[in-house]
């Protein structure tokens, strides 16, 4: 992570308090960086923010339409979710369409991020079920495609056809081999590659209207799903769900763990692509939602651009004490 640059900064009264480092770029159309700040040749794990290029497969298969999934299941197969009822519920009804069980998934169970979800588990005292997992809908994806493919039950494995089919279409977004992988908190492979090359995917996916190939076709239907369904890719109070909410279905935007966030913007040709060194979320947030401002895809004065372009720091008081923003270095 060396050249790291500043990105964000905490202030506290008249005080900047800490910074927060990272790498951003923004690609065009054809790939090319257009601006960046840190070292976008920097590699990274992007953990969730690429679950749109894991489903490709799931359409390019056939088992989309094999299986005749719907717009907001494929919406779900890009989700990291909050495990709230409209999510799990939907993830449940997936598998009894395909039918298997909560067992046939291999992500491993989570307690529900969704407050309503959890606290309902905890009063009635039973424990989460993997369908309760963020990134359930993803998995479903995975064993629909696995079951069109006739393959073995641990889809999860790096050489099982379900990601082998995953690597190739990260590296035919990305453009480039990717050096390896490591296991993500859902317990699929997370393949590794430049920021600058995650950049170029995410253009890849905002170009895609403009091509007739298959994999355009299905990059379109995914980017389509996500922003028309943005509570399913995410949740309440989130910042993917609400800023995708803000900008009306114009641009699609997904969060990864440890500081990664990605941004597909259409109407703008634009593939954003961000990585915070220290892993914070408040500052991938941050940072994202300035670019967004910066390209013209978010009004300065939505309430929910102001939520994450100034974010107040309270202390259990409630008082106000500071706030996170972005350098002002990070602008186009």
């Amino acid at each position: 992570m060396d050249r790291a640059q500043s990105l964000v900064e905490i202030h506290r009264g008249a005080f900047v308090e800490g910074l927060h480092y990272g790498h951003a770029v923004i690609c065009d159309g054809t790939g090319q960086e257009i601006k960046s700040w840190g070292a976008p040749e920097t590699t990274v794990l992007p953990r969730s923010s690429v679950k749109m290029i894991q489903a490709l497969p799931l359409i390019l298969s056939g088992a989309r339409d094999a299986f005749d999934l719907t717009q907001a299941q494929l919406a779900l197969a890009c989700a990291s979710h909050q495990g709230a009822a409209i999510h799990t519920d939907a993830v449940r009804d997936w598998l009894q369409m395909l039918g298997l069980r909560d067992e046939d998934l291999r992500c491993g169970a989570q307690l529900p991020n969704d407050k309503t979800a959890r606290l309902d588990l905890l009063k009635n005292d039973l424990s989460p079920c993997q369908y309760h997992n963020n990134c359930s809908g993803k998995h479903s994806g995975f064993l629909t495609l696995n079951k069109h493919l006739k393959a073995g039950a641990e889809y999860i494995e790096s050489d099982h056809p379900v990601q082998k089919a995953c690597l190739e279409m990260f590296e035919m977004t990305t453009g480039a081999t990717s050096p390896g992988f490591g296991i993500d908190g859902c317990s699929a492979p997370n393949y590794a590659a430049k920021l600058k090359d995650i950049g170029k995917a995410m253009a890849w996916f905002a170009t895609a209207h403009e091509r007739s190939d298959s994999a355009s076709r299905a990059a379109r239907q995914l980017v389509e799903a996500m922003s028309t369904y943005p509570e399913l890719v995410a949740g309440k109070t989130r910042a993917c769900t609400e800023l995708m909410q803000a900008m009306g279905g114009d641009t699609v935007v997904k969060t990864g763990a440890e500081g990664v966030f990605i941004a597909i913007v259409p109407t703008k040709k634009l593939g954003i692509a961000l990585k915070i060194v220290d892993g914070a979320t408040r500052a991938s947030e941050c940072a994202l939602a300035t670019l967004l401002v910066d390209v013209g895809v978010l009004e300065r004065s939505h309430p929910t651009a102001q939520k994450y372009l100034k974010r107040p720091i309270t202390n259990w008081r409630c008082i106000e004490t500071g706030y996170v923003t972005a350098v002002p270095t990070l602008t186009l």
